[in-house]
């Protein structure tokens, strides 16, 4: 196991190398730059000793190896957008908190709920209450959350004064504080967790009904063991090999934030910051953010490939000859 870690690891390092480069192209490639002449009306001599600050004028293989030597020191250099802001790194230390509260909520609420509702409909099937949660789940899916959050914001936020836009002052996660349990937090988690709410319904409701159609569970209700150890011992164990393999993946988005929920509710967080930046062409905050994303979705995969061999031991992630089998 912990030669295939280490292996996974090296992979996961020359993915980033891969995201890097081809990031870093295609965003130079796009016309126009983050101190564009007719986007933000710099003389001609003002646009040149801002690229000479920042080394824009120099060659893109030359830039992306000075880059790609900050980057392994976690140093993403400066961002462009505003005039004297700190480290690119340090920006993401200040905002990434108040969306990992929101997101750590989020899976809290939407994976509790979700399995809750996927068991229940896979034991009701065919029943009204499979039905509803089929429906509920369809709707939660189909429905965009900025919908949904403008609604629940006019409809509760405004009336009882909660959610109210741009009063977010949270601590770090780790700094503890009155904050964390902030009625902040009610609206913009019940909107964020709608959607994946529903889809650990309906994934879960799938995987269980299928794994309570197999044999062994037949077997099981035969030799006269109980609804519980039957549920615990061969139900959940078996259905939850697709439910990782779908379910997992989601926690790299509601970590790294969304635009419509952080913009709606007035959010400082990274999904928004992610999306300005993108907008002011803002390089080095950019390639932060996207390395920081594809780091979430190696580890979530690498995470994924354990849990597979924690819950059922006849599947190895290493042969031996190393292979996966």
């Amino acid at each position: 196991m912990a030669a295939f870690i280490l292996r996974r690891l090296g992979a996961l390092f020359f993915v980033l190398l891969a995201v890097s480069i081809i990031v870093f192209v295609l965003m130079n490639l796009v016309p126009g730059g983050p101190f564009s002449l007719g986007e933000r009306g710099y003389t001609p001599d003002a646009l040149a000793n801002l690229e000479r600050k920042y080394g824009l004028d120099k060659p893109l293989t030359e830039r992306y190896l000075n880059f790609l030597i900050g980057a392994v020191q976690l140093d993403f250099g400066y961002s462009f957008a505003v005039a004297g802001s700190p480290p690119v790194s340090q920006v993401i230390l200040q905002t990434w908190p108040v969306t990992l509260h929101v997101g750590i909520y989020t899976i809290l609420v939407s994976f509790t709920l979700g399995l809750t509702l996927g068991i229940v409909a896979a034991y009701r099937r065919n029943s009204w209450i499979d039905n509803a949660v089929t429906f509920t789940a369809t709707l939660g899916i189909a429905v965009p959350n900025f919908i949904i959050a403008t609604f629940l914001l006019f409809l509760i936020g405004y009336q009882n004064g909660w959610g109210e836009p741009n009063k977010w002052i949270i601590p770090p996660l780790w700094s503890g504080g009155p904050a964390i349990l902030s009625w902040d937090y009610f609206l913009p988690v019940i909107t964020y967790a709608l959607a994946p709410t529903a889809l650990v319904a309906r994934y879960t409701r799938a995987s269980v009904a299928d794994a309570l159609n197999a044999d062994y569970v037949r077997t099981a209700h035969a030799k006269g063991l109980s609804e519980g150890h039957i549920m615990a011992r061969h139900v959940l164990r078996n259905a939850m090999i697709p439910m990782i393999t779908v379910l997992l993946p989601q926690i790299p988005n509601l970590l790294t934030g969304s635009l419509f929920i952080e913009v709606v509710y007035g959010i400082p967080g990274l999904g928004k910051f992610f999306v300005t930046s993108i907008f002011n062409r803002d390089y080095p905050m950019i390639m932060g953010l996207v390395l920081l994303v594809a780091f979430f979705w190696g580890m979530t995969y690498l995470v994924t490939d354990i849990l597979y061999t924690m819950i059922d031991p006849r599947i190895r992630v290493y042969g031996s000859k190393g292979g996966t089998t």
